[in-house]
């Protein structure tokens, strides 16, 4: 099942069960707030603090997706996921109750398309019938841990990108059926791109290079090229990484202008919510994918997307050093079920 140098086609495609999106308040304003399942107005989610809100954030979203497949925790094999925040805490303390063999990752804001990947990887070799690939973000737990304290009240540059409050995840199976909402035929690994970037305030400069490396490479790979999609969908390249990602594919003779979308633009409304480059954060592709695109796929207004999930692996112990920030991005192409 290997293509290329970086690519796996399944004989045999693992199906998208179903999946679920729970997003805060900010989230539910935008555009795309009527299609998410769960709309939270406490950022907080009942909890004392931002942290323990991300971990309910996520134990909410991954028990809501496994019930929409009529399905218990005991008949997932596997819980691929992660979140952005140090030693993965918002994901250990979040779905340890759930009781589900966990394999927690990170990729940044790439961690979707991560789990995504390697659990229908799983899910095809046979090591698993059924899994769930799950990613969240908070706003608060973010700033807190990458720029400043809420408290601060910093002023934020138009190339910053707001931290979408949210949790999406999917089930995974090796066998389809009727309700299925799509498949998972391929997936591209991405590599770590470093262009030098040394901009916190710019994570969409940082990661575009990784972006088009991935897309450049599922095109080689797989012998294709943008028309064999009807959607190219970056996580959260912003206003400013989209405009790099669409120069770097025209240098290469591709042009994207046409079929890329990216989900941080998709999620807020730039004209009355202030987000500047738009959105951000794991859960931003996550739980656009759930709500949006999904849902697309399985009533057949799209066949085929390539879904590529970007991440900045921007540390602050990095960060403070004077390293720049890499950048990384995974592509799941899904099909029409």
């Amino acid at each position: 099942m290997q293509a290329g140098k970086a690519s796996v086609v399944f004989d045999k495609p693992p199906y998208i069960l179903g999946g679920a999106s729970v997003v805060g308040r900010k989230e539910g304003e935008g555009p795309l707030g009527k299609l998410f399942d769960m709309v939270e107005q406490d950022d907080k989610f009942g909890k004392t603090n931002w942290e323990e809100a991300e971990s309910e954030l996520q134990k909410r979203t991954v028990k809501m997706a496994i019930e929409k497949c009529g399905l218990t925790n005991g008949d997932i094999r596997y819980l691929m996921g992660g979140d952005l925040l140090g030693q993965l805490i918002a994901t250990s303390f979040g779905v340890m109750e759930l009781e589900i063999p966990l394999y927690g990752l990170y990729g940044a804001c790439s961690t979707m398309g991560e789990a995504m990947g390697l659990g229908a990887m799983l899910t095809a070799g046979g090591f698993a019938d059924k899994v769930a690939a799950m990613a969240s973000s908070h706003f608060a737990t973010a700033e807190k841990q990458f720029r400043y304290p809420l408290e601060y009240g910093n002023q934020r540059p138009y190339s910053a990108t707001w931290t979408v409050t949210g949790c999406g995840a999917v089930i995974l199976s090796s066998q389809g059926g009727s309700q299925s909402m799509a498949k998972i035929t391929a997936v591209t690994t991405g590599k770590i791109v470093d262009m030098g970037i040394k901009d916190s305030m710019n994570m969409g400069a940082a990661m575009a290079p990784a972006a088009f490396h991935t897309i450049w490479q599922n095109f080689n790979d797989l012998r294709v090229n943008e028309s064999w999609y009807d959607k190219i969908i970056t996580g959260d390249l912003g206003t400013v990484g989209r405009r790099i990602l669409l120069d770097f594919m025209k240098e290469k003779g591709h042009d994207l202008e046409k079929v890329h979308m990216d989900c941080g633009m998709e999620i807020f409304d730039p004209e009355k919510q202030d987000t500047h480059a738009g959105g951000s954060g794991c859960g931003c592709s996550a739980v656009t994918l759930c709500s949006y695109i999904l849902p697309k796929l399985k009533d057949g207004t799209w066949k085929r997307v390539l879904f590529v999930p970007t991440g900045a692996l921007l540390s602050t112990v990095s960060f403070n050093e004077g390293q720049s920030v890499p950048g990384i991005a995974h592509g799941v192409v899904i099909e029409s079920p």
